[in-house]
């Protein structure tokens, strides 16, 4: 049976998680032999948006393809990103938004994949139905990849979790994203997809998800808005690391990532 290797790493926080991103994927792909690597970089250009030239640093490090959510279209740079077919933006948003919600993919191994970018509607943008959306994109894949992994991008766990049940069987892998804190929950569901509910974020994790705790602690405890900046220390890269099918796309094993990272003093910045 041939197989993939897959690794999946959640949010990449700001310069922290950039640099354990673009220092450790080179090694883990070596390491590990993974044939396909997806990102979720929505929080790379200062822990909010998306910038092309940091895309670019990730794609070169590695990854095969980015996906974002909610805060895409904060950094305006994002505009840079719309001719790069491997960065996605959620799929559910209404038709007339720029960029692109799914693609179909050739690895570095010549292994054909798809990645769909979703987006949940609970205390989030009431964007189209996460679930009707994932349907009719299984449909225009059609025949051209069985092997299919999807980024649901959510705050609701529970929401995570029903549309993992909902394409069971029809995708390869359901991660989430967005609330930055990994689950233990990671399985393979009885049709043959491999589930997480969120991946973690890569980035410093001595930090109110990913921003100083200082700044987070007085605006709970006062009230008062003020700037969020990005933590630096305790830097993690988390995520999964999958096996599947190549040709059925039926997922064989699943393993959560959440390994630390220590920069080298005298790295170029990233």
């Amino acid at each position: 049976m041939p197989t993939a290797r897959i690794m999946i790493l959640g949010d990449i926080v700001g310069r922290p998680g950039r640099a354990a991103a673009t220092r450790l994927i080179p090694k883990l792909i070596q390491e590990s032999s993974f044939d396909i690597v997806v990102v979720n970089g929505e929080n790379a250009a200062g822990g909010s948006g998306i910038s092309l030239s940091i895309a670019k640093k990730l794609l070169v490090a590695g990854a095969d393809v980015i996906t974002t959510g909610d805060h895409f279209f904060r950094n305006k740079e994002y505009v840079g990103c719309l001719d790069e077919p491997r960065i996605l933006r959620p799929a559910n948003m209404p038709a007339q938004a720029v960029g692109r919600g799914y693609g179909v993919y050739t690895s570095r191994n010549g292994i054909r994949f798809a990645v769909i970018n979703l987006q949940g509607r609970i205390f989030m943008e009431p964007h189209c139905c996460p679930f009707k959306t994932a349907d009719r994109i299984l449909a225009e894949i059609g025949p051209q990849t069985r092997l299919v992994l999807v980024d649901m991008h959510a705050e609701a766990t529970s929401e995570k979790i029903a549309m993992g049940w909902h394409l069971d069987g029809r995708v390869t892998c359901v991660f989430g994203t967005h609330t930055h804190i990994q689950t233990a929950d990671e399985r393979i569901l009885p049709g043959g997809t491999a589930y997480i509910t969120d991946l973690g974020m890569t980035g410093p994790y001595d930090s109110v998800i990913g921003r100083v705790k200082e700044a987070v602690l007085k605006k709970f405890r006062t009230g008062v808005p003020t700037h969020y900046d990005v933590a630096t220390g305790d830097v993690r890269l988390s995520g999964i690391e999958i096996t599947s099918d190549r040709d059925s796309g039926t997922a064989l094993s699943i393993r959560r990532l959440h390994i630390p990272f220590v920069p080298d003093p005298g790295a170029p910045e990233e």
